[in-house]
């Protein structure tokens, strides 16, 4: 989930409250705060309160709700995980701490001690192009020793290593393997991953969710349907600007054409210009022209574009 924002260090409440509603109606199974999409490493911890607070009061139990915690110090992980566990969250997520590339010794050090004293279930979050190092398999298969590891979300892009997590994965059955890029959402589920974090669920849930539910039944017709529409919005939204940030401002400035949420971004992240709010309600209009229902309904029951 983006996390909604009125000022650099301010939330959006009401359009936060607005914005879970949006995403827990489209038929999602889970929400994941404090992500990359979501800015986390850029918030403040008293804004990071209070969006957990705010998201786990708005879902209201129907979904779980997971919060990233990764950090450059271990303290500050557990207060934000204390926190998440006396709002309601039900699981924590981390990284490989940021800025020093630390050996998988150190990782595994480190993972050991942060689950000693975390007090909500933790998935592994495999993010190497923004911390520099990646969980390899040795370590993973050693963190299924605890009992309240229960998972791990690959951003890694590399479907080679969703294959391998899969796999090492199978030995706990109470493990979830997840993927974060969309565009290989349906090829790594295909490969045994049980499901995808994705971004692009913020605008168009119910097409995420029809895909997930097409390839559980085995319609794999269906399933290309969605992955090509699913593609297309992506091409349209995600690549406005020259920055890699790109596809955090196309998501928070479409959702903000569709008058659900403000799109200020956390510094050192700035927001799109006038001419690039252009281009993104332009394409917005232009993603009418595709069938999928869970794109049609979100153009039509929302009249700002």
């Amino acid at each position: 989930m983006i996390t909604p924002m009125a000022s650099h260090d301010t939330l959006d409440v009401v359009g936060c409250e607005r914005l879970v509603e949006h995403i827990v109606s489209g038929g999602v199974h889970g929400l994941f705060v404090l992500g990359s999409t979501g800015e986390g490493p850029s918030l403040s911890l008293e804004l990071s309160r209070q969006l957990i607070e705010t998201t786990v009061k708005q879902v209201n139990g129907r979904v779980p709700v997971l919060v990233g915690i990764t950090d450059t110090c271990l303290q500050d992980s557990i207060r934000l995980a204390q926190a998440a566990a006396d709002a309601g969250a039900d699981a924590v997520v981390a990284s490989a701490p940021y800025y020093f590339q630390i050996a998988q010794p150190e990782l595994l050090d480190y993972l050991r001690q942060l689950v000693a004293d975390l007090p909500l279930p933790l998935v592994l979050y495999n993010m190497p192009g923004l911390t520099k190092v990646s969980f390899d398999i040795e370590t993973v298969r050693q963190m299924l020793d605890y009992d309240n590891v229960i998972g791990l979300k690959d951003s890694s892009g590399d479907i080679r290593c969703a294959a391998e997590y899969v796999e090492v994965a199978s030995q706990r059955p109470d493990w979830t393997v997840m993927t974060g890029p969309e565009e290989i959402l349906v090829e790594a589920l295909k490969l045994g991953v049980m499901g995808g974090v994705c971004g692009g669920a913020n605008l168009f849930p119910r097409l995420f969710v029809d895909l997930f539910e097409a390839h559980q039944r085995g319609d794999s017709a269906q399933v290309q349907a969605y992955h090509e529409d699913l593609l297309r919005f992506g091409k349209l939204l995600y690549g406005i600007g020259q920055h890699g940030s790109s596809y955090i401002k196309g998501t928070k400035t479409a959702l903000a054409c569709l008058g659900i949420c403000e799109d200020q971004m956390a510094l050192p992240l700035h927001g799109f210009g006038e001419e690039e709010r252009t281009v993104v309600r332009q394409r917005l209009e232009q993603l009418g022209q595709l069938k999928s229902a869970g794109i049609q309904t979100v153009l039509a029951g929302y009249s700002n574009v």
